[in-house]
């Protein structure tokens, strides 16, 4: 195949990358049918119901029939609704609905794309950082993103913390049964904090963040929870306040920061002889070559627009990124002084790692 520039190209890969193409095009206006259907309640006014026409769910939701109609045939064509041709109707199946009806589950994924849409929004300012080199705060991003980011991440944590990664660390369950002091850092709205706390009343667990809207909310909703062994306070990982730490806790949040080494080297100081460090990062390999995979490449994304952005205004000492991969996260805490790291347990979006003096 001949271009008018004379490159001679494959056609069947240029096939494949075009469908490529035009399929994450699709998923990108996919994404806006998703948010408007979590918004509206069309989803939960869906499951359980059974086959509904346009016109009953638009009654159920309170919504315009034409315009809902048109909603669920771009959910059909998606795969994410169900349509009965005989009876011109539209169903939720329960596996729809554990994805995009139910606030608990831990699949649940509308509220994942305020994060894009927030990225589109500061599209901008990502330019401008491009060209310049210079950071972008997390707090001068689209407010999508804070939104996004902790209902996200809530679901995950509030599905495996608990029940699975705080097991998975040695001797740590046992500690927050009797009554431990834990520090969380860059707790954001303090979903990871308040989970904790809820699970373990005999310990004391104090969240610590730099961003202070994302802090008040933190406050509000555990005074809301009307937990009494849960505190937020307005600090930096490398200098937040009290020692003796049985559990440090750095939640999707290192590779955020603009000097890691400092914040792991303040976690040494302030951690029991005895304590340990619970360290949750994205899921990556240690070589770009084997992080090939949508996840990866979610995460690679996110990591240009904000979290290397965050870093790097900062004060950009390590600019980790969010897919750094469990030997440069080791040799982070090797450097603060740790002596024993490893990996406790995994998910395909975190890698949990343990860290000991």
């Amino acid at each position: 195949m001949e271009t008018t520039r004379h490159v001679t190209m494959d056609p069947q890969k240029l096939d494949a990358l075009i469908g490529r193409a035009l399929g994450d095009l699709s998923a990108g206006y996919g994404g806006v049918m998703v948010s408007l259907g979590n918004r509206l309640g069309l989803y939960k006014a869906m499951a359980g119901a059974g086959p509904l026409s346009a016109r009953e769910l638009a009654g159920r939701a309170g919504c315009a029939e034409r315009y809902v109609r048109e909603w669920l045939n771009a959910q059909v064509a998606g795969g994410y609704v169900a349509y009965h041709a005989v009876s011109d109707s539209y169903e939720l199946t329960p596996e729809q609905a554990f994805v995009l009806a139910d606030e608990d589950s831990p699949a649940f994924i509308p509220n994942a794309w305020a994060v894009p849409a927030s990225m589109w929004f500061d599209e901008d300012k990502a330019m401008e950082a491009f060209r310049t080199g210079k950071g972008i705060p997390w707090g001068d991003h689209d407010g999508r993103l804070h939104c996004g980011v902790a209902a996200f991440y809530r679901n995950a944590y509030r599905g495996s913390l608990v029940a699975e990664w705080l097991p998975a660390l040695a001797g740590v369950v046992e500690k927050l049964k009797a009554g431990a002091l834990v520090a969380d850092v860059g707790c954001g709205h303090g979903h990871s904090t308040m989970l904790m706390a809820k699970a373990f009343p005999a310990s004391r667990f104090q969240g610590f963040d730099t961003h202070g809207k994302s802090v008040a909310e933190a406050q509000r909703l555990a005074a809301e929870a009307k937990l009494d062994n849960v505190g937020f306070e307005l600090a930096r990982a490398e200098s937040y306040a009290g020692a003796g730490y049985d559990l440090i806790c750095f939640f999707d949040c290192l590779h955020d920061m603009g000097d890691p080494v400092a914040a792991a080297t303040h976690a040494a100081k302030a951690i029991a002889r005895d304590g340990t460090v619970m360290l949750v990062e994205p899921f990556a390999k240690d070589r770009i070559e084997d992080n090939i995979s949508p996840v990866a490449r979610m995460y690679y994304a996110a990591s240009t627009t904000i979290c290397c952005a965050h870093a790097i205004s900062d004060g950009g000492r390590l600019v980790l990124g969010a897919q750094a991969g469990e030997a440069r996260l080791a040799e982070v805490f090797r450097k603060a002084g740790f002596t024993r790291f490893r990996r406790a347990a995994e998910t395909p979006f975190n890698l949990i790692l343990e860290a000991r003096l």
